[in-house]
């Protein structure tokens, strides 16, 4: 479709030529450069496919290209996207929902230079003065030495020197906030010697490396029970700091299972841990806030100086919208700039419903959604112009009313001279588009194919999936189902809650909403009774597994897809697992080799052998029905079901595509897939169990409008099968088509934690104070309430 001349005349246009990346089919358009585009579709449509891997992988390696030889050595290689031509890029900015980093020592503060600006302010204003920034930095020790510099080496002549840095770190627990207690009992087994493998951390075996270092370091008998060992050997077994040792002819390091365990397991996020060693982890190590500073991260002379009554810890932990107004209240000149930045940064947490965290709030624990909006925030003040920011629909996690702020936001970015583009469902952010890219028109191989380019008006008018429910507003239930029974709340004070009591409903669909931060999480996950086997959370937390497992794995159905292989070929099922038999030798069976280079981020690259199938060539000879094991893989769902006659694997496809998921693709990594995503295949496992009570949180994630209605279905005939099913939502149409709304707020943190509203969605339309019945009836064109 034709660019208006208006659009692409004034700053040009990103044209992209025959793009086929992933399911893309030869798709050419132009981009409008200095407007806010919306990629909009039906989930797998190929709007990420091409926003994400084809436009801003593209201008990510042009980018790359640009360093020397020598840098680009130690960088990833990437692969140019399946596109004929892509003029007009510029550096792309990506702001997806990928969690943030397993940096214990990273904070919202942190990440987001809030914590820099309010250093710089407690070093030069805060009294008693202890020294500079980095005196409040909880990444900086204090440490001091001395020594003596020759003077002249003629006379031999030396002056001594002494130096001293002031750090913030606290000792106790290096400026992690934690200390941990390891159980002991779980590092080694005392009936047993070294040589008969009585370390019982993963990774030591009785003849393997690690254990070598301490059998034949010449500090202990090998052959020696640990029960035997004296006081002192037991401390040096378990506690030895580094020394130098030589075995065999090499220089190596031993050093103690204590030290070496808090170095290598708990430096990280526990969660990003493989997972035999989260495992081992829970077994063995105890978490508690540390005693000497509180969880601070600081020591105790960077806690000592105040401004107004507060330390720089009190300051960080205070919720942000709190700490705005104290910022406000400051009147320092010597810091004014200082104060104003910071001031502007705080503002921008709150403008994007962020407002109930605090900047000591570790990174690692922010959702998705939370993640992508602190790090928009630094851009948000940054002084670069004509950069294009990527965007992986922002709205998730967000209420309605944060929507609108959330628009304003990147009409700002847009407005300050930058292409914007944004994959999203959200009908509020595509209506506040200046461009819109509407791809369809179905998922997956039905899919890939832009089926609308335009404006609201047009699209509207249009007749596309999107255009015709972006039109349609939402009718509230007309009979909603009657309870039989509850599960009672009480007194609920968890996290922001201020004494909630509250029934639950059972045998109906009850929709748990309230602005971010109001306490819907700390309400449902947290306080509702869960003794009853009977009752199943799923949330969109990642799936423990390795980089290995894939849908087909998690939900089962290699296992029969295995078997009717070799069933067709006469061999044994071990030969058609990228786990056994058949993986390639090269790569294990992982697709790709992964470089660690220590000081940088690791280096994925496809196996050059296998060229990322996985399995070996004889395996690729074998066939069932005409396609060989990676073809099968690369199924999406909606094709395996028509390839199928298997019962187990056809009654999980079907579940797989009634929760919506029929465009993804059997061996698709997991860690790939989006939270919303990761929600629904759990949701399609669990259909078949034995489950009373479904808590879903947010199932609409990354769902376009013509999805969500299929999955408002699909919990519907849950409940008529007689489930109770919990969701903690924002979406007004799953609002307005549930049986109970819970809602809570008036705002988030400290302002929210009440139940505001719980009833029918018909009496919400008349609440005084829900900004969730407000939106409601705005989204439903509500001018006269229902009688």
């Amino acid at each position: 479709m034709a660019m208006s001349e208006e659009r692409t005349s004034g700053w040009g246009a990103i044209e992209v030529r025959g793009a086929r990346e992933n399911n893309l089919r030869d798709v050419s358009l132009d981009i409008p450069k200095r407007r806010l585009t919306v990629f909009t579709g039906v989930s797998g449509s190929g709007k990420s496919s091409l926003v994400f891997q084809t436009i801003a992988a593209e201008s990510q390696r042009l980018i790359n290209e640009t360093y020397s030889a020598f840098v680009q050595g130690f960088m990833p290689t990437l692969a140019r996207p399946d596109v004929d031509s892509l003029e007009g890029l510029t550096t792309a900015i990506i702001l997806d929902q990928e969690r943030m980093g397993a940096n214990v020592r990273s904070t919202v503060g942190t990440v987001t230079d809030a914590n820099a600006f309010l250093r710089i302010i407690f070093s030069r204003v805060g009294r008693p003065h202890i020294g500079g920034p980095q005196a409040f930095s909880f990444n900086v020790p204090s440490v001091s030495g001395a020594g003596a510099i020759a003077i002249d080496r003629g006379t031999g002549r030396t002056e001594s020197r002494s130096f001293s840095v002031a750090g913030g770190m606290c000792p106790r627990c290096e400026g992690m906030g934690s200390a941990t207690d390891i159980d002991l009992t779980q590092l080694y087994d005392e009936r047993k010697s070294l040589a008969q493998g009585a370390i019982t951390v993963p990774g030591y075996t009785a003849d393997g490396w690690s254990t070598r270092m301490f059998s034949e370091s010449g500090f202990f008998d090998p052959d020696k029970p640990i029960r035997d060992y004296t006081e002192t050997e037991l401390h040096d077994f378990l506690h030895k700091e580094p020394v130098k040792v030589r075995i065999n002819g090499i220089n190596l390091t031993y050093e103690g299972p204590v030290p070496r365990i808090q170095k290598s397991f708990l430096s990280k996020e526990v969660d990003s841990l493989q997972p035999h060693l989260r495992a081992f982890v829970g077994r063995a190590v105890t978490f508690r806030a540390c005693p000497d500073c509180g969880g601070t991260r600081l020591n105790e002379a960077a806690r000592s100086p105040k401004i107004r009554g507060l330390s720089i810890a009190d300051a960080c932990a205070m919720q942000i919208s709190d700490l705005a107004e104290w910022v406000r209240g400051l009147d320092e000149p010597s810091v004014a700039p200082m104060l104003a930045a910071l001031g502007q940064t705080l503002d921008s947490f709150v403008e994007m419903g962020l407002g109930y965290l605090g900047l000591d709030r570790p990174s690692g624990t922010l959702s998705g959604g939370e993640a992508q909006r602190v790090r928009m925030i630094r851009h948000l003040g940054s002084s670069l112009t004509d950069v294009t920011y990527v965007f992986d629909e922002p709205t998730i996690g967000l209420h309605a009313h944060d929507v609108e702020r959330m628009n304003v936001l990147l009409r700002r970015l847009r407005d300050k001279g930058n292409t914007v583009l944004v994959v999203e469902h959200d009908p509020e952010v595509i209506r506040v588009a200046d461009h819109i890219v509407d791809m369809g028109p179905g998922a997956g191989p039905h899919g890939g194919s832009v089926v609308f380019e335009g404006t609201v008006d047009g699209l509207v008018a249009s007749g596309t999936a999107t255009g015709r429910h972006l039109d349609v507003r939402p009718e509230l239930k007309r009979e909603p189902r009657e309870p039989r029974g509850s599960i009672p709340i009480r007194n609920a004070r968890l996290h922001n809650l201020k004494d909630v009591s509250v029934d639950v409903p059972l045998g109906v669909l009850v929709a748990v909403s309230g602005v971010a931060g109001s306490g819907k999480s700390s309400l449902i996950h947290g306080c509702l009774p869960r003794a009853d086997p009977s009752v199943t959370v799923i949330d969109q937390s990642a799936i423990r597994g390795s980089r290995r497992s894939n849908p087909a794995t998690y939900t089962g159905i290699l296992d029969p897809i295995r078997a009717a292989f070799a069933k067709a070929s006469g061999v044994k099922p071990a030969l058609f697992s990228a786990n056994s038999e058949g993986a390639c030798p090269n790569c294990n069976g992982l697709g790709k080799t992964y470089t660690s280079l220590g000081f940088m981020a690791e280096v994925v690259s496809v196996c050059e052998v296998c060229e990322g199938h996985r399995f070996t060539d004889e395996v690729l000879h074998y066939r069932l029905r005409g396609r060989n094991i990676v073809e099968v893989l690369a199924m999406p769902v909606e094709e395996a079901r028509d390839f199928f006659t298997e019962r187990p694997v056809r009654v999980m496809l079907d579940r797989l595509a009634s929760v919506g998921l029929g465009y993804i693709s059997l061996g698709q990594a997991l860690d790939t897939l989006s939270g919303g995503e990761r929600q629904r295949l759990k949701l399609a496992i669990e259909m078949s169990g034995a489950t009373e009570v479904y808590v879903l949180d947010e199932p609409t994630t990354g769902l376009h409008m013509q999805d969500v209605d299929d999955l408002i279905g699909l919990l519907d005939r849950l409940v008529e099968a007689g489930r109770t099913v919990i969701v903690i939502e924002h979406n007004l149409d799953v609002i307005a088509r549930a049986d109970w709304v819970i809602d809570l707020g008036p705002g988030g943190g400290h302002d929210g934690g009440r139940v505001i509203f719980e009833g029918p969605p018909s009496d919400l339309l008349r609440a005084d104070g829900s900004l969730t019945g407000q939106y409601l009836r705005r989204r439903l064109g509500a001018a006269v309430l229902p009688a």
